[in-house]
């Protein structure tokens, strides 16, 4: 939570646009206004916000930020606020005031979807101080809850949901608890990409598209502007935006489907519960993998990395792919490394890779390349398998899931092995991985798309 003397400062001050001169306050809001009539056609008005950064910095002094958009150069250092509203007044004002943020970013921070809220503060964390825990004692007490409408007829859990705040006019009222995602995870290749180039078919439902790797499908938690499902929409001059059906990593790139209409997102959800959806994948990997079916049971736990054994554990989830194809190919060269920002991850042996052909048959998230660092074989470009693949043949055993895995006595001790595997695992990578999902197909082959050359290429 935010410091005390922030979340119960319950003086009211104008917004931070009152302190600049007629003249500025005039052109931050036609440059606000231009953005927001024009979110369809972004690059003509980057030149635009770049004129004004020299401004912005002057009118903003001692802030250390500028805009969101077009992009800055690099993402920065991860910061989530939490607050808790003193008095009701517009969400906007209320942000700017309590982070002393100027209004121009916390505007951005809304249009990227990087601020929620709940109508009841959720509990802390067990790292909260005494004092957030008093604070959050004060705002949640039964006696103050009775006195809010807002609360009346929901149970506490009920009124602890929280939700995107989408308009920075959005009224909170005293009491409410704001979640602020100051520094939103950035997808700069959104801006590199020509995107009409990217669309392999448009249809009266659907859009499939050759997703770019680096970039996000729907969007992240704090990020909904920079997506692909939104650069398509615009490439294409479509009215309604169109809608994500499913997901591959931001690190993948090739075929995604997005649905036209709510109608058809429903209609192909219920193609993939049903399997009908086909999906055939190009890997790149560091060493050669057999042909054939590949199984193993992955852990039923939603955080990267991936766990995966090849022995049966109850709960877990099975894993199945089929190696089609592998075939003995040359390591992308530097040039190509570096334009796709590929980190080889100090890997032994970089003169040749294997292109493997795979049909994915379950859809678990990381699934090839657990599966393939699991074998051995990891993705060229894969810096969070690659490591815990060094690390085991290094240290045979490490793996508490893999082949050399040994028994542990206690509960505590297999707790402490996993935790050992886990930290031997690296980052996300940042751009691009070895992984193309180069064909899509259903209804039994009546629709099949493929996508274009892969970037190793």
């Amino acid at each position: 939570m935010a410091s005390h003397k922030s979340l119960l400062n319950k003086k009211n001050t104008l917004s931070l646009l009152l302190g600049f001169s007629e003249h500025h306050r005039s052109n931050v809001k036609s440059i606000v206004r231009t953005f927001l009539l024009n979110r369809s056609n972004v690059i003509p008005i980057v030149r635009t916000f770049q004129r004004t950064a020299h401004f912005l910095t002057c009118i903003v002094g001692t802030y250390q930020y500028g805009r969101l958009l077009p992009c800055p150069l690099e993402n920065g250092p991860p910061r989530v606020e939490h607050l808790v509203v003193s008095e009701g007044g517009p969400v906007l004002e209320f942000i700017s005031r309590a982070l002393n943020l100027p209004p121009i970013f916390v505007a951005d921070l809304i249009q990227f979807g990087a601020v929620y809220y709940a109508l009841v503060c959720p509990e802390p964390p067990p790292t909260a101080t005494p004092e957030q825990i008093k604070l959050f004692k004060e705002v949640t007490s039964p006696s103050v809850l009775k006195k809010r409408l807002s609360v009346k007829g929901k149970t506490v859990r009920e009124a602890q949901k929280t939700f995107r705040i989408t308009h920075i006019h959005e009224f909170v009222e005293a009491g409410t608890y704001i979640r602020v995602h100051v520094h939103p995870k950035r997808f700069p290749r959104c801006y590199e990409i020509d995107w009409k180039s990217r669309i392999i078919a448009v249809e009266e439902s659907f859009v499939v598209l050759d997703k770019p790797a680096g970039t996000s499908v729907g969007g992240t938690t704090d990020n909904i502007e920079e997506t692909c499902a939104t650069f398509a929409t615009r490439a294409l001059g479509l009215a309604a935006s169109l809608k994500t059906t499913h997901q591959i990593d931001n690190c993948t790139e090739g075929c995604v489907v997005l649905a036209r209409t709510k109608e058809y997102c429903s209609v192909f959800h219920g193609k993939m519960r049903e399997k009908s959806v086909k999906k055939l994948y190009r890997a790149l990997a560091a060493a050669p993998v057999p042909r054939g079916i590949m199984s193993h049971y992955m852990r039923p736990v939603n955080v990267a990395p991936r766990l995966v054994s090849g022995d049966f554990h109850r709960g877990w989830h099975l894993c199945q792919l089929e190696v089609l194809e592998c075939t003995e190919v040359p390591w992308p060269n530097a040039v190509i490394q570096e334009k796709y920002c590929v980190d080889d991850c100090g890997w032994p042996s970089k003169d040749v890779a294997y292109e493997c052909k795979i049909n994915l048959l379950t859809g678990r998230t990381h699934q090839i390349r657990a599966q393939f660092a699991a074998c051995g074989a990891p993705i060229v470009g894969d810096s969070m398998y690659i490591p815990a693949v060094m690390a085991e043949r290094s240290n045979p055993g490490v793996n508490p899931f893999g082949e050399h895995g040994k028994l542990h006595a206690t509960e505590e001790e297999k707790a402490n092995a996993e935790k050992e595997w886990m930290a031997q695992h690296g980052k996300e990578p940042s751009v691009a991985i070895g992984l193309q999902a180069y064909q899509i197909s259903w209804d039994e082959g009546e629709y099949i798309y493929e996508a274009g050359s892969p970037w190793w290429r």
